[in-house]
């Protein structure tokens, strides 16, 4: 299955979005999940059984228009509907001061008196429609289509509403024309103008708004530099970044940016890359040093080799990660897509009933008519299908800018369940930068020469422990028949000799006798990590490793128990080694001796007693207990984050983002919740009282309060989302 995101023109509300959807869905090798606030459709399909092309096609027959594959760059389109805007805002005071002029006691012109002069008053109101009819074509095509093609969405009320109130009005003109004066109070030009004023702008507004929801999107496009200069021939060529190729060779001064993802080829520097790593300290830079694309050049001069281009930069990465999460769809959401799939048929059905039980009731034409177009205009699908989504894209945005990356958005959702978090301790809890505490050496070689034969087996290795052995590595080593033993060490042969390195279940894995357990206990008490060194069945050391406890782990730890979380600590480590960092954190709940699979185990264990459990690991040795979580969280240095099979990454590596995930997770789902509530007690109040059901009260609206009241439901869902920015 290939993955791509698509972007969607003409879609206006939740409606809009699920018909895309459920269309999509339809189709043999399709899966879609369509965002109404990014316009796209995220799509995963079989490429034996669909094109491209047959995607824009999909999307064309459900009624839409596709407009191609997305890109992260920033579209810059010139938009006047500000200037239309405030233009036919004169003309709708204009036409409000003909039509209410005389009402409310103001100047009236006199040849459009509507007493005195109805035809011209009547034929003025007509004419001056007709610009607003131009300007909100768009909305009434919409309407027709989505009405055709059995899919109505808030374009085919407002459509509808909007063509009925035109219709009456047209008919009762030729009537007056005719010789009936006294249906000149039935003309409702300036409904249909009002309506269509304020859904544009209502629009208007709620597009600014929602562009505001993708700041933090955009700012991460940013972050990159448009132009890069080339070395060739020892000259320098400045290019835009779309002419780099891999394996050129590139120059960053100080001051500038780099270009793209690259390696260091000569030259030192300092490095701010705090964008990605959170590191408020400039990083020393030089050669065979890997470099991201955005980072400043503080002091040097560097040359750099292009390794990671276009959308294969972290930062593109990073980006494309963030899109796709907010295309993804949180359990909540659901709620709101069922009822909007039934909510625009059934509001034409109520208006349909509302008009019908009118005249059967001995209402006059002329006000069952305006009941009938207020219910269809002050009904909001919006608000209803903005709720969920713009909450999402704010705070999954918000959470990128923090260094957060979330997947999809029922991780988001999620996160606001969980009361169990288990950390694995090496290289999570720990930065797993072990250095050599003790050796006790056991035979005739140097404590170099053993450091040096572990580290050649470690250096087939990924275990932190690697580490502390890493300046001992000497190339003149040859390791054959390596071996990685799951959770008890390495085999490998060295001069023709058989080595083993690892902790004490090497014993039983061989079938030797420990004798060492003396001064193993000395260095398990002192908060070491044991290494055995074992040559042809024959202990030559033991080696005791220590760690460094990761910043901010401690007052993180404390921030998770005061919100009543439950806190574990996994470890392969010995239960003495792992109590005395356990104890040093703060946590009581220690399981140590544990394998890779083991911990998978614990995981579904937790799963099965109902807790819901996020496991923070390293991505890469804790994958099967990362997948089998809640959620997965994976600390990563923010080089590589393609290939991390986690829920969350943690771009900072810095734990404390555990807590604002938790804490943002919490703010969104509470804001959503708001944002629901209030869409659907704005619609269970207002449809009522369009239908005329507190007339009795004396409480009533017309159709332009209608369109009014639409449009501040939404901005309201809006402005409410956008609280999760600060």
């Amino acid at each position: 299955m290939k993955k791509v995101i698509l972007k969607v023109e003409g879609m206006s509300c939740s409606a809009c979005q699920n018909r895309v959807e459920k269309y999509l869905n339809k189709q043999d090798g399709v899966s879609a999940s369509v965002n109404l606030v990014m316009a796209q459709a995220l799509i995963e399909y079989d490429e034996e059984k669909v094109s491209l092309s047959d995607l824009d096609r999909f999307i064309e027959e459900s009624g839409y228009k596709s407009a191609g594959i997305y890109h992260e760059e920033l579209e810059d389109k010139k938009d006047n509907t500000k200037y239309y805007l405030i233009g036919f805002a004169f003309l709708i005071i204009f036409i409000m001061y003909i039509s209410m002029s005389h009402m409310i006691g103001l100047p009236v012109i006199p040849f459009l008196h509507m007493i005195n002069h109805p035809v011209s008053c009547g034929v003025s109101l007509f004419i001056l429609t007709i610009p607003f009819i131009i300007f909100g074509f768009d909305i009434l095509k919409s309407g027709i289509v989505k009405l055709i093609h059995k899919s109505p969405n808030m374009d085919t009320l407002v459509t509808i509403g909007v063509i009925s109130s035109l219709i009456y009005s047209i008919i009762n003109l030729i009537l007056i024309i005719l010789g009936n004066n006294m249906l000149v109070e039935n003309l409702y030009f300036e409904s249909s103008a009002m309506i269509i004023y304020f859904i544009k702008l209502g629009r208007f507004i709620d597009k600014n708004s929602k562009e505001k929801t993708k700041e933090a999107i955009k700012e991460l496009v940013q972050i990159t530099p448009q132009s890069a200069i080339i070395k060739t021939n020892n000259r320098e060529k400045k290019v835009t970044i779309d002419e780099v190729k891999k394996g050129d060779i590139l120059i960053c001064k100080p001051g500038m940016k780099i270009a793209v993802d690259g390696i260091i080829t000569n030259g030192e520097t300092h490095l701010d890359e705090a964008f990605i790593t959170g590191e408020s300290l400039p990083i020393k830079k030089s050669n065979n040093d890997k470099v991201i694309a955005g980072s400043i050049n503080i002091d040097g001069y560097i040359e750099y080799k292009a390794e990671k281009i276009g959308p294969e930069s972290t930062i593109s990465e990073i980006v494309r990660l963030v899109v796709e999460a907010t295309n993804t769809k949180a359990p909540i959401q659901r709620i709101a897509d069922k009822v909007s799939g039934y909510f625009v048929p059934a509001i034409m059905i109520i208006a349909i009933l509302t008009f019908i039980i009118y005249l059967i009731t001995g209402i006059s034409f002329n006000d069952s008519i305006i009941s009938f177009v207020t219910v269809l205009v002050v009904a909001c699908p919006c608000a209803l299908g903005l709720a969920t989504p713009l909450a999402v894209v704010v705070s999954e945005g918000r959470s990128a800018k923090e260094g957060i990356l979330i997947k999809t958005s029922e991780t988001m959702e999620n996160a606001n369940k969980i009361d169990t978090i288990v950390f694995d301790k090496t290289g999570t809890l720990t930065y797993g930068n072990l250095k050599i505490s003790k050796i006790y050496n056991y035979s005739k070689y140097k404590d170099e020469e053993i450091f040096t034969f572990v580290a050649s087996l470690e250096k087939n290795s990924t275990h932190p422990i690697a580490n502390a052995f890493k300046s001992y590595y000497d190339s003149k080593i040859k390791v054959s028949d390596f071996k990685n033993i799951s959770g008890i060490g390495l085999f490998g042969k060295i001069n023709k000799k058989e080595f083993y390195i690892g902790n004490n279940k090497l014993f039983k894995k061989i079938n030797i006798k420990n004798e060492y357990l003396k001064d193993e206990k000395y260095l398990i008490e002192n908060g070491n990590s044991i290494i055995y060194v074992i040559e042809n069945n024959k202990v030559i050391a033991l080696i005791g490793v220590k760690d460094i406890i990761r910043e901010n782990a401690k007052t993180t730890i404390k921030e998770l128990i005061k919100l009543n979380k439950e806190v574990v600590m996994l470890s392969g480590d010995n239960e003495t080694t792992a109590k005395i960092i356990a104890k040093e954190l703060g946590i009581d709940n220690v399981i140590a001796n544990v394998l890779p699979n083991e911990k998978e185990k614990i995981i579904k264990n937790l799963i099965n007693d109902n807790h819901k459990v996020m496991m923070v690991g390293d991505g890469i040795n804790d994958a099967p207990s990362l997948a089998s979580s809640t959620i997965g969280v994976s600390i990563n240095s923010g080089t590589d984050i393609s290939g991390d099979s986690s829920d969350v990454i943690l771009m900072h590596d810095d734990l404390s983002k555990i807590v604002m995930l938790l804490n943002i997770s919490k703010k969104t789902i509470k804001i959503i919740k708001e944002n629901l509530f209030w869409a659907f007690i704005y619609n269970i109040l207002m449809i009522p009282l369009a239908i005329g059901l507190f007339k009795p009260l004396g409480l009533s609206i017309s159709p332009m309060i209608a369109s009014i009241s639409m449009t501040i439901s939404s901005l309201c869902v809006v402005f409410n989302s956008l609280r999760l920015r600060k």
